[in-house]
């Protein structure tokens, strides 16, 4: 593969651009779309956070892939909003309101940007054992909180017409899995949702209904009203945000030819900040930096920082085009559940393959069942909100919040247990 092979002609820029837009344009979409039907959005102001998060989302490609005054890697990344964090988002709007759940994704970037000076002792505190815990209860909590915009907050039953448009986008999407290649199949989830919506309509499962408008989309500020800031509701973003410079660790190993971590690191990370700062403002979920292009760049054997920053632009250009945004925001809500449902379906998968790719490099009986029994109780104390959602009705409104929380529960467990494990010494049988 090339390396940074600098600045290629336009006729060779932008397809290599659009191939990548290709491949991530489902996250955003599928994105706003769950967003909008668990808030319960009118089709204007989904059109409008779509195209916020468009924006964002080029605005932050451009940032990670040139950088600027220490913010971004300068390495060949493209920006989306996270699959976790929106599930943990949307938690949070769940529970305590969209406000709070806006202030929440300020507090997460703030808290990024301090951290970073310290990302060598961060990093340490979430092993691949803490985060398949976490990604896991992200997955199963969000399998939950989807099955609710289909059966109802109340768990009154889904209409048939409902359950029948989901179950045909999931079907469409695995069509599309299986059938396409290359940057088709990377975006599996998109055509899924587009062949989905074809079918609802021409079985009078669902209609599309465009917001109004033409010329320019913009984003809406503070559509959620002025942020509210709760940092005991804000915990299971603030906990991802800590998580997430182990990923980006792992990405920039991945997209790097001279990796350097504790430089680069710290870079990639202020640049999700920032453009998470301003998705607060824009009422979007956090942003992260995607491994998702890295696919493409062995696809196509080019790897190229100009080629993400040429693909940033063109989601800029997408995001203020008003036919675009207004169209989608008008698909019908089953749909937009159905490929929800393979969303995090895959996020809980990637949950166990994490869980899989535990470091036991010390074989020993006490090692292994260690680890089995830190994953037990942490799993245990994620699930038990999830399966028993008024088990902790009785207690104070703070602690109601820490361990009703499936998310913070299990990951707080995992992280205090394998902290006690490794600091006690091993004692040979």
């Amino acid at each position: 593969m090339s390396a940074d092979v600098g600045h290629l002609p336009p006729r060779r820029l932008l397809p290599l651009a659009a191939q990548h837009v290709l491949a991530m344009a489902a996250t955003p979409v599928s994105t706003v779309f769950l967003v909008s039907a668990s808030l319960r959005l009118t089709p204007g102001q989904t059109a409008a956070l779509l195209s916020g998060v468009l924006v964002l989302s080029g605005a932050g490609s451009l940032l990670q892939s040139l950088g600027l005054w220490g913010f971004g890697a300068r390495l060949p990344f493209v920006m989306l909003p996270g699959g976790a964090a929106t599930a943990l988002f949307l938690q949070i709007a769940h529970d305590h309101g969209p406000a709070v759940a806006s202030g929440s994704v300020l507090l997460a970037a703030a808290l990024l940007l301090a951290v970073t000076p310290l990302y060598g002792r961060v990093v340490g505190l979430f092993p691949p054992l803490v985060m398949g815990v976490t990604v896991l209860l992200v997955g199963i909590s969000m399998v939950r909180v989807t099955s609710q915009l289909l059966a109802g907050a109340g768990g009154t039953g889904a209409a048939p017409g409902a359950l029948a448009a989901a179950g045909l986008t999931i079907a469409a999407t695995l069509v599309a899995h299986l059938l396409l290649r290359g940057a088709w199949r990377q975006s599996a989830v998109l055509v899924g949702l587009a062949a989905g919506t074809g079918l609802a309509a021409a079985t009078g499962l669902g209609t599309v209904a465009p917001a109004a408008g033409v010329g320019v989309s913009l984003p809406h500020l503070l559509p959620y009203g002025t942020p509210q800031f709760d940092v005991v509701a804000a915990l299971p973003l603030l906990l991802f945000s800590l998580t997430s410079l182990a990923e980006a660790t792992g990405q920039t190993v991945l997209n790097s030819t001279a990796p350097d971590p504790g430089r680069d690191v710290p870079r990639v990370a202020r640049a999700d900040a920032l453009i998470s700062l301003l998705g607060g403002v824009l009422g979007t979920p956090p942003m992260v930096t995607s491994s998702e292009n890295i696919g493409i760049n062995r696809l196509t054997g080019v790897r190229s920082r100009f080629v993400t920053a040429a693909a940033g632009g063109l989601l800029i250009t997408a995001g203020l085009l008003s036919p675009l945004s207004r169209l989608v925001a008008g698909l019908p809500s089953p749909v937009v559940a159905g490929s929800a449902l393979v969303v995090y379906a895959v996020i809980t998968v990637m949950g166990v393959e994490m869980l899989g790719r535990t470091d036991r490099t010390d074989r020993t009986d006490r090692t292994d069942s260690s680890d089995t029994l830190v994953v037990g109780l942490a799993l245990t104390m994620g699930l038990l909100p999830v399966v028993a959602p008024g088990l902790y009705a009785g207690f104070p409104a703070t602690v109601r919040t820490v361990l009703g929380s499936g998310v913070v529960a299990g990951t707080l467990t995992a992280i205090l247990l394998h902290a006690l494990f490794a600091a006690i010494p091993h004692r040979p049988r």
